[in-house]
């Protein structure tokens, strides 16, 4: 809780990390200053592409005192400006899932190396970021609490699978070590209502630790401010529900 007598900090940058294959990439950083030790995040960035509002992403769980780093999963399809490179990737078929994993676990592995973090890490991402996010937290070892926010494409039926992506997120849900918050658009396509009822009845089957919420009036990217599909009331109660949910998982009690 804020008061008007505290100290506030955020340093943010750009910075190297290394991925999947051991290649080098970069990230986008930024962490509350101060002596910590502070919770961790790592975010998965969406379709459009590792963009600005990833960036404002990023600082935000910064300024609400999360170390956080938003690796560009799309750094070996080339440069240019965030809509063209992922238009890129989505003319390609979008990026290998092996890929996708091994970049964000390796962004939850350079944040454990560092000595101000409390030693728990969390997974955030909206929509084809949500289900990288779920499908790292289940194949990646050592996430505490991973955030879907519409991921599209965890339910697929097998005319969708193909070289990149060769199992169905929704298929490594056993293996799920961690709480799981879902925030869903009722208007949505990419994951349809119906979709994330399998998704839900899979987590129950499995007996994990989820919490989903469907938002009526919202469809697909609803916290995107900057496009026609924001929806305020659903993304201001969305937001509240995610740190919440980040404060009982990743907060260590003094």
């Amino acid at each position: 809780m804020y008061q008007t007598d505290m100290y506030e900090g955020v340093h943010a940058e750009t910075v190297t990390m290394t991925g999947a294959n051991g290649d080098s990439i970069n990230a986008y950083f930024a962490r509350p200053l101060g002596t910590g030790p502070f919770p961790a995040l790592v975010l998965a960035h969406h379709m459009p592409g590792w963009d600005e509002w990833y960036r404002e992403a990023t600082f935000k769980f910064a300024h609400h005192g999360y170390v956080t780093i938003s690796p560009n999963l799309y750094f070996r399809s080339g440069h240019g400006t965030p809509e063209d490179v992922a238009a890129k990737v989505r003319a390609d078929g979008g990026i290998p899932d092996d890929q996708a994993v091994g970049d964000l676990a390796g962004a939850m592995h350079y944040l454990r190396s560092l000595d101000y973090v409390n030693g728990k890490v969390g997974i955030f991402g909206t929509c084809s970021g949500g289900r990288h996010a779920y499908l790292t937290a289940c194949r990646a070892i050592g996430f505490d609490a991973v955030i879907d926010c519409w991921g599209g494409g965890v339910v697929m039926v097998k005319e969708q699978l193909d070289a990149k992506h060769s199992v169905a997120p929704i298929d490594y849900t056993k293996d799920l070590p961690c709480p799981i918050l879902g925030l869903f658009g009722e208007e949505d396509s990419s994951p349809t209502p119906e979709q994330v009822k399998q998704h839900e009845a899979e987590l129950k089957k499995h007996g994990k630790n989820y919490e989903f919420h469907m938002y009526p009036e919202a469809g697909h990217g609803f916290f995107y401010y900057h496009r026609p599909m924001y929806r305020q009331a659903q993304a201001v109660d969305g937001w509240q529900k995610i740190f919440i949910f980040l404060e009982k998982y990743l907060t260590i009690s003094a």
